[in-house]
């Protein structure tokens, strides 16, 4: 491995103030709740809907509007369109479960600019087979994701690990409310613990000791009442309760077991009451009848907690004990209510250390026992619903409010660096990544990887650069350009008239013809290299090896190869005008563009494809640079227009850069924000360039300074992608964050969009209407 010289690595020091370590808050400590008002989209079924998920997604609103006022909420709620239901005013309702509705919902709430995006995640909700239409409307969305996972399977179908699997990899923060879960997420599911946090399902804060009081209101004075509430169903186990009654009622006469809720809405409509019927027909066999009260409605939350505050015990034995979360439960232990359960996740947490008594599922036997021992023994029923009550209060509302409020403001992506302008970013991350015969593609974290050898197209970026690289003494500007450009001429194979691509690290060539899109890089760096380069001995070099490589390529059909083409012929063309061969492969590329955007136009797809790809603004600049350079007005406004068309989709709401993320390609007339990659800002900060100088249009400038600010955590995840020190950038930004590696592509394609950068600021500073660039310094920061 070679290694610069100190004085290269010292050559032009960036300004101090200015210099940011890519590595500078990496082991922060995690968010404290945001100080700024932020904004959140929660999504999830809601009330009025007849479920625990909707109740508890409600309960989040409600209760972070009324403690935490500063976290703005806007509720999309997840609607069944067979069966529709009227929601409050201000609720944005998600009508159906098909692509097309939640790919419009994503665009909405991208175009909002929420901080954060709070999913509420439950098996089948979000349509498809175990609702994996979820999967698709995570991916278009470019807030960061907090992610509620309500039901952590142990042993998941293929087809449920994979919808889980997928949604963590989105994640930004995921909210389990018990330590199992959480557990479990890491354990089978792979799940970082640095995004885990357990929150407690909340519940309400109400005074100790009111049995009296709220018996008397319901007729119950005298009664020792047993109670069971929530939407009912097989899997409650209610039967083993009902069967425990004879045991109960014959030491106790006065007790009555209340069980109140309605019947599972999913349950009535497969079965109508046909389950609560036969509930109740057991209860006559065992003529216990009298001593159940039925109440078969669902309730708003304040009639449910008065019907909570007049039992003595409550029971929940439910046959599953996987069950990792219960708001019945929360609830019955906040009121301080002496709870008999199974052995269920929630249960075991909540109730461990005398807070509950605990039974094995399937004995009608242990519910008697359980319940007969605190009936006859007044002062330890008490004090188990004293422990419950004071257990509680870690769960109450102000304090799950206290969580949630927290739990967003760490997911929202902290405020962007300074983007500094002038500084001149090193070099040593480059030369750390280059040796004798170029520069090695990819990296592992900041070490390079030689497993994966060399490439052209990186080594033409690393001679670009040289031709571009201030600072530099010219002695090492020579050794290094001599380097890349070496590759370049070895990459030329006369006998299959193509440039190779890949190199293995023992300099063997690992194919014969490259890419199209290879190729036309070539002949970019080559003219860059005629027009830019410092030595003329490197000029007439690039020149030579231009113009006989050049002819051989004109069959080359890849929109983007052939745009690279056009930007190099157009370098070319301000070296030696007239060049016939660059014109006419400045003809020729401005006549395929043209008729790749007559072909795609349509109203809403001013695109040259039907598809988005990568280095997109490249087609918009050749244009641009092709209409110049042969006074084809026409070619240059195609080119404005196509560029300020594509430039509008790279940019969020707030005003933040949002490249076309890779995962969008091969996805007709559709964009997905991730994932986010350097050779994009690059490409849309050159291309600004173009454009700035074809028409000088001020927001050419703000659009690029947009771009360059994503370096430094412009972006949707406020990650900062460079370090002015070395010069090194990270290879992109994840739905998670950002990606830590270091590959050529993108320590290149920060240091030419340095370049390109200055070269507008330079513009701006020179021209009449450099007041402008006062706004656009603002917009950096």
């Amino acid at each position: 491995m070679n290694h610069a010289p100190r004085d290269l690595l010292a050559s032009r020091p960036a300004k101090s103030a200015e210099i940011l370590a890519i590595f500078e808050g990496a082991n922060a400590p995690a968010t404290a709740p945001a100080a700024k008002p932020i904004r959140v989209a929660l999504i999830g079924t809601y009330t009025p809907r007849k479920c625990g998920i909707a109740t508890f997604t409600a309960d989040i609103a409600e209760k972070l509007r009324e403690f935490h006022a500063e976290v703005g909420v806007e509720v999309y709620a997840l609607d069944d369109p067979a069966a529709p239901l009227a929601y409050d005013a201000g609720t944005q309702v998600i009508a159906g479960n098909d692509a097309e509705t939640f790919a419009q919902t994503a665009r909405t709430i991208n175009e909002s600019g929420v901080d954060a995006v709070w999913l509420q995640h439950e098996y089948g909700i979000f349509g498809g087979d175990d609702g994996q239409a979820v999967c698709d409307f995570v991916d278009r969305l470019a807030a960061p994701l907090i992610l509620t996972c309500h039901t952590v399977l142990a042993e998941p179908s293929e087809r449920q690990r994979a919808i889980l699997c997928h949604l963590i990899t989105r994640a930004s923060r995921i909210m389990v409310m018990s330590r199992h879960s959480r557990e479990l997420l890491v354990r089978e599911y792979g799940a970082n613990p640095e995004t885990l946090e357990v929150i407690e399902h909340g519940a309400p804060d109400r005074p100790f000791g009111r049995q009296a009081e709220f018996k008397a209101r319901f007729g119950l004075t005298g009664r020792k009442v047993l109670m069971t509430f929530g939407l009912l169903g097989p899997g409650k186990g209610l039967e083993r309760a009902i069967e425990a009654l004879p045991a109960v009622v014959e030491h106790h006469p006065e007790a009555i077991y209340r069980i109140v809720g309605a019947t599972h809405p999913n349950l009535v409509a497969s079965e109508g009451e046909s389950y609560r019927e036969g509930l109740m027909a057991l209860a006559e066999r065992l003529d216990v009848a009298d001593h159940i009260e039925w109440d078969n409605r669902f309730l708003d939350n304040e009639e449910l907690l008065d019907q909570l505050e007049a039992c003595d015990i409550y029971i929940t034995p439910y046959p599953n004990l996987q069950q990792s979360t219960s708001g019945t439960l929360s609830y019955a232990v906040a009121l301080g209510k002496a709870v008999i359960s199974t052995r269920y996740l929630h249960a075991c947490e909540l109730l461990g250390d005398g807070m509950g008594v605990l039974i094995e599922p399937g004995s009608h036997e242990e519910i008697a026992r359980a319940v007969n021992t605190l009936l006859d023994n007044p002062a330890e029923l008490a004090c188990v619903q004293r422990r419950a009550y004071n257990r509680g209060r870690e769960t109450i509302w102000p304090r799950f409010a206290d969580a949630t409020a927290r739990l967003a403001a760490g997911a929202v992506a902290p405020a962007p660096r300074r983007a500094p302008l002038t500084a001149t970013p090193g070099l040593s991350g480059v030369i750390a990544m280059s040796d004798a015969t170029g520069m090695l593609q990819h990296s592992v974290g900041i070490v390079p990887n030689r497993q994966h050898g060399y490439c052209l197209d990186d080594n033409v970026r690393a001679l670009m650069l040289m031709n571009l690289a201030e600072g530099l003494h010219p002695t090492e500007r020579m050794r290094w350009s001599m380097v890349y450009a070496s590759f370049i001429q070895d990459a030329w194979n006369p006998d299959a008239k193509r440039f190779r691509n890949f190199m293995r690290f023992d300099r063997t060539w690992c194919e014969d013809i490259g890419s199209d899109d290879s190729n036309g890089r070539a002949i970019w760096a080559l003219g860059h290299t005629a027009h830019c380069a410092p030595d003329p001995d490197i000029r007439e070099w690039a020149r030579n090896l231009y113009e006989c490589t050049l002819p051989q390529l004109g069959d080359i059909g890849s929109p983007r190869a052939i745009a690279f083409q056009v930007l190099g012929a157009a370098a070319m063309l301000r070296v030696a005008p007239g060049h016939e061969a660059s014109i006419a492969t400045l003809e020729h590329g401005g006549h395929v563009l043209e008729k790749l955007l007559g072909g795609e136009r349509r109203p809403d797809w001013a695109w040259f494809e039907a598809v988005l790809g990568y280095d997109n603004p490249r087609l918009s600049q050749a244009m641009i640079e092709a209409g110049v350079a042969l006074g084809r007005e026409d070619w240059v406004r195609s080119g404005l227009d196509t560029l300020e068309w594509i430039c509008r989709r790279q940019v969020s709401s707030s005003g933040l850069f949002r490249p076309i993320g890779s995962e969008s390609f091969g996805k007709p007339h559709t964009y997905l924000p991730f994932d986010q990659q350097p050779l994009e800002a690059q490409a849309a900060i050159e291309a600004a360039l173009s454009a700035h100088r074809a028409g000088g249009d001020a927001y050419w400038y703000e659009h690029a300074t947009a771009a360059w600010s994503w370096f430094f955590g412009g972006n949707d995840r406020g990650v900062q992608l460079a370090d002015m020190t070395t010069g090194r950038c990270r290879d992109g930004v994840t739905p998670r964050g950002v990606n830590r590696n270091c590959g050529a592509e993108s320590i290149l394609a920060f240091q030419l969009s340095h370049y390109a950068m200055l070269a507008l600021y330079r513009m701006q500073t020179e021209s009449p209407e450099g007041s402008l660039l006062e706004p656009a310094r603002e917009t950096a920061r």
